[in-house]
């Protein structure tokens, strides 16, 4: 396989901004509370100030402005980020720790990662290129930490009873409008109990821009529930019980509808969609029950521990009304239950972190076409189960007073077992299982040069073992194909390289990462003889990238941030040789300015976005997914933006943004729509 590296993206690649000047502390990281300068990886973080500031609509637009991120959105309702190149079941999303990938997600781009609401989230932490050691299968690109609000009740004044609260409303007014509201209250004794309330209501409307006009059934409702309670067993000790809900309907995959009259932009052409319609529903719950402790004391058996046990539901169904006589219908229910043990040790001149975690998915799936049952259309198979057990360790050993090693490993065992799968032709249907296992290794070190400036590096394994959807699922391929598992699968594998340094001090902070990750076994679909796409470990292949980002605070109120990235990749199959990874990230940016008055009441920030056109991509990739990526490839773009906010006193703050200034005409790569053209965003938040 060639490869090719223009030598003007080094220079062109400033650093970026940290999102927390003050380099907060990371626990997704390591599994253990550290200061982000400390880390041996590439870490970004957003808080939700950040994400209100931002007017980030979703989970995934929130990691837009995110070096090393292309967020992909096949609809206006999904959303799926690719991040270091790799997409969906190939990264690992957490929330409050619990994992949220399951054994049901299909290959490529997913829907999953915006069904958890974006305003109840508190912070996000985002590893890149982390490895399967701290969190097991799945965690290749990047894995994501969504922690939630929470009532913050031991740091109120102690053995006082408090009651804050909230309410938020926002208004976009590109095509039919969109309106966002939340409500939000917590109450409790400090130093006690904590209660914490929030409620989201989403009436997304049909959007539209420039070019295309408006995309009739683009908008969707949705409604949105998180609950939780924190409770002191001791001045060291927490328990919480934490409920989430998310429900979103009539969500229209748009690309494939005869809504989308397709896209010429110059010399790219993006083909119409054919379906009458393609609708998706979603809902998911998470309630997970946690205790955990702290005890800073050196003679601590554990200085950090926790134990938590999650079950979640989820609910897909899809609606795929073809043509006049094809209707096809299919859904699964999915409960998946949870324990994750964590601890935290001091051992000689290092921390040591432990534990395991083991996750069980119980799946009813069903499908019909024209209202009559269809065994072989189901998403995977019936009465099936998957079980996902790890064991790890890793040690981070203070070698010097600057430079520290961590190693780690851990054991994976996965079990698949279904009763019901109809393969395509068959009279009736059939039960198996599989199981795998696999240790993955990690090595990293950092070493401080001197206060302000560190460098970092290492080498880190990661797997996917073969979940229920490679094994047994049927879904539309993009060449119109149908897609089907295969249980005879091995696990995916990978190694990444990185390299990476920062440098912060006063006013300045910046850091730049260069990544090369090898692909082993990946899974893939192979056309059989009858014109089915088999699943198949064919797959080798390679991607690596730079990342950068910076900012400069030259005085109190100003300030100026760089981002800005790029990746190449390809892969290699028997059947289909050499090509580029699909959905490669372009080189693209991100350059802001920001300006405060000097009492912190108003702030006003213009920010530029773009890319270079992307035209990395076989002929015949881009011909099988021509209603999301043009003829010869995505076209480049630059867009203006303007967001400013104003605290009127303690209790009102307004904001108001203007997003595509000048109405460009634009789409993310890969996407199955264009972006809304210009569009004003006004918001207020009363709070007590």
């Amino acid at each position: 396989m060639s490869r090719r590296f223009p030598l003007y993206a080094i220079a062109l690649i400033t650093p970026v901004v940290g999102q927390d000047a003050l380099d907060p502390l990371i626990l997704t990281a390591t599994r253990s509370e550290m200061a982000a300068a400390d880390l041996p990886y590439t870490v970004r973080t957003l808080d939700a100030e950040t994400l209100r500031d931002d007017t980030r609509r979703t989970l995934p637009e929130a990691l837009q402005y995110t070096p090393g991120v292309l967020v992909q959105k096949t609809a206006y309702g999904h959303g799926s980020p690719f991040i270091r190149g790799f997409t969906g079941r190939q990264n690992l999303l957490l929330v409050d720790g619990v994992r949220l990938n399951n054994s049901t997600w299909r290959g490529g781009p997913v829907q999953y990662w915006n069904t958890v609401d974006s305003q109840s989230i508190d912070r996000l932490e985002l590893v890149m290129s982390q490895g399967s050691v701290l969190y097991g299968s799945d965690a290749i690109g990047g894995t994501l930490n969504a922690f939630t609000k929470s009532s913050d009740f031991r740091q109120q004044a102690e053995a006082q009873r408090f009651f804050h609260g909230s309410a938020a409303y926002e208004y976009r007014t590109n095509g039919e409008g969109s309106q966002v509201g939340r409500l939000e209250t917590s109450m409790g004794v400090g130093g006690k109990y904590g209660l914490f309330l929030g409620l989201t209501g989403k009436d997304f409307g049909d959007i539209e821009d420039d070019s295309v006009g408006r995309m009739k059934n683009t908008g969707y409702p949705e409604q949105d529930l998180d609950f939780r309670l924190d409770l002191a067993l001791s001045p060291d000790t927490t328990l919480t019980l934490a409920h989430q809900y998310v429900d979103q309907d009539d969500v229209w995959r748009w690309h494939r509808t005869t809504e989308n009259p397709g896209w010429v932009h110059g010399s790219h052409v993006a083909a119409p969609g054919s379906f009458l319609s393609n609708v998706y529903d979603q809902e998911r719950s998470l309630t997970y029950l946690k205790v955990e402790g702290v005890d800073d004391e050196e003679s601590a058996l554990w200085q950090r521990w926790s134990a938590t046990l999650s079950w979640q539901k989820t609910q897909d169904s899809e609606l795929q009304f073809r043509r006049v006589g094809d209707l096809r219908t299919a859904g699964l229910d999915l409960e998946t239950y949870g324990l994750d043990l964590a601890f935290e040790s001091r051992i000689g001149p290092g921390t040591l972190v432990y534990g395991l975690d083991y996750y069980v998915d119980e799946v009813d799936s069903e499908a019909y076409r024209n209202y009559v049952f269809r065994p072989t259309d189901r998403p995977v198979a019936d009465d099936a189960s998957y079980h996902l057990f790890g064991a790890f360790g890793q040690y981070a050993w203070a070698a010097t007073e600057r430079f520290t090693l961590t190693g780690g490993l851990r054991y994976t065992y996965a079990q698949a077992e279904w009763d019901a799968y109809r393969a395509a032709g068959a009279a009736q249907d059939q039960g198996g299982r599989g199981d795998w296992d696999d240790l993955s290794a990690s090595l990293r070190g950092i070493y401080q040069v001197d206060d302000c400036w560190s460098v970092y590096g290492g080498l880190a394994q990661a797997f996917r073992a073969p979940n229920l959807n490679d094994l047994t699922g049927t879904t539309l391929a993009l060449r119109g194909l149908d897609s089907y598992g295969s249980p005879d699968l091995d696990p995916e594998k990978y190694l990444t390289a990185e390299l990476g340094t920062r440098y912060t001090s006063g006013d300045f902070s910046a850091s730049l990462a260069g990544f090369y990750t090898w692909t082993r076994d990946a899974i893939t679909g192979v056309v059989d003889r009858f014109g089915n796409s088999i699943a198949t470990n064919g797959e080798e292949g390679y991607i690596y990238g730079f990342e950068g980002e910076g900012v400069w605070q030259w005085d109190e109120s100003w300030m100026l941030g760089l981002g800005a990235a790029w990746n190449e990749g390809k892969t290699e199959t028997r059947a289909n040789g050499d090509r580029w990874i699909t959905r490669l990230l372009p080189f693209s940016g991100t350059l802001r300015l920001r300006w405060t008055c000097p009492d912190e009441r108003f702030w006003i920030e213009g920010r530029l976005l773009g890319a270079v056109g992307e035209d990395r991509i076989h002929a015949a990739n881009q011909a099988s997914d021509n209603q999301r990526i043009p003829t010869g490839g995505t076209p480049g773009y630059w867009v203006a933006m303007v967001h400013a906010g104003m605290r009127v006193d303690d209790h009102l703050e307004l904001t108001a943004g203007v997003e595509n200034l000048l109405d460009e005409d634009y789409r993310n790569h890969g996407s199955g729509q264009n972006e809304p053209g210009t569009n004003v965003i006004l918001g207020a938040r009363v709070s007590w």
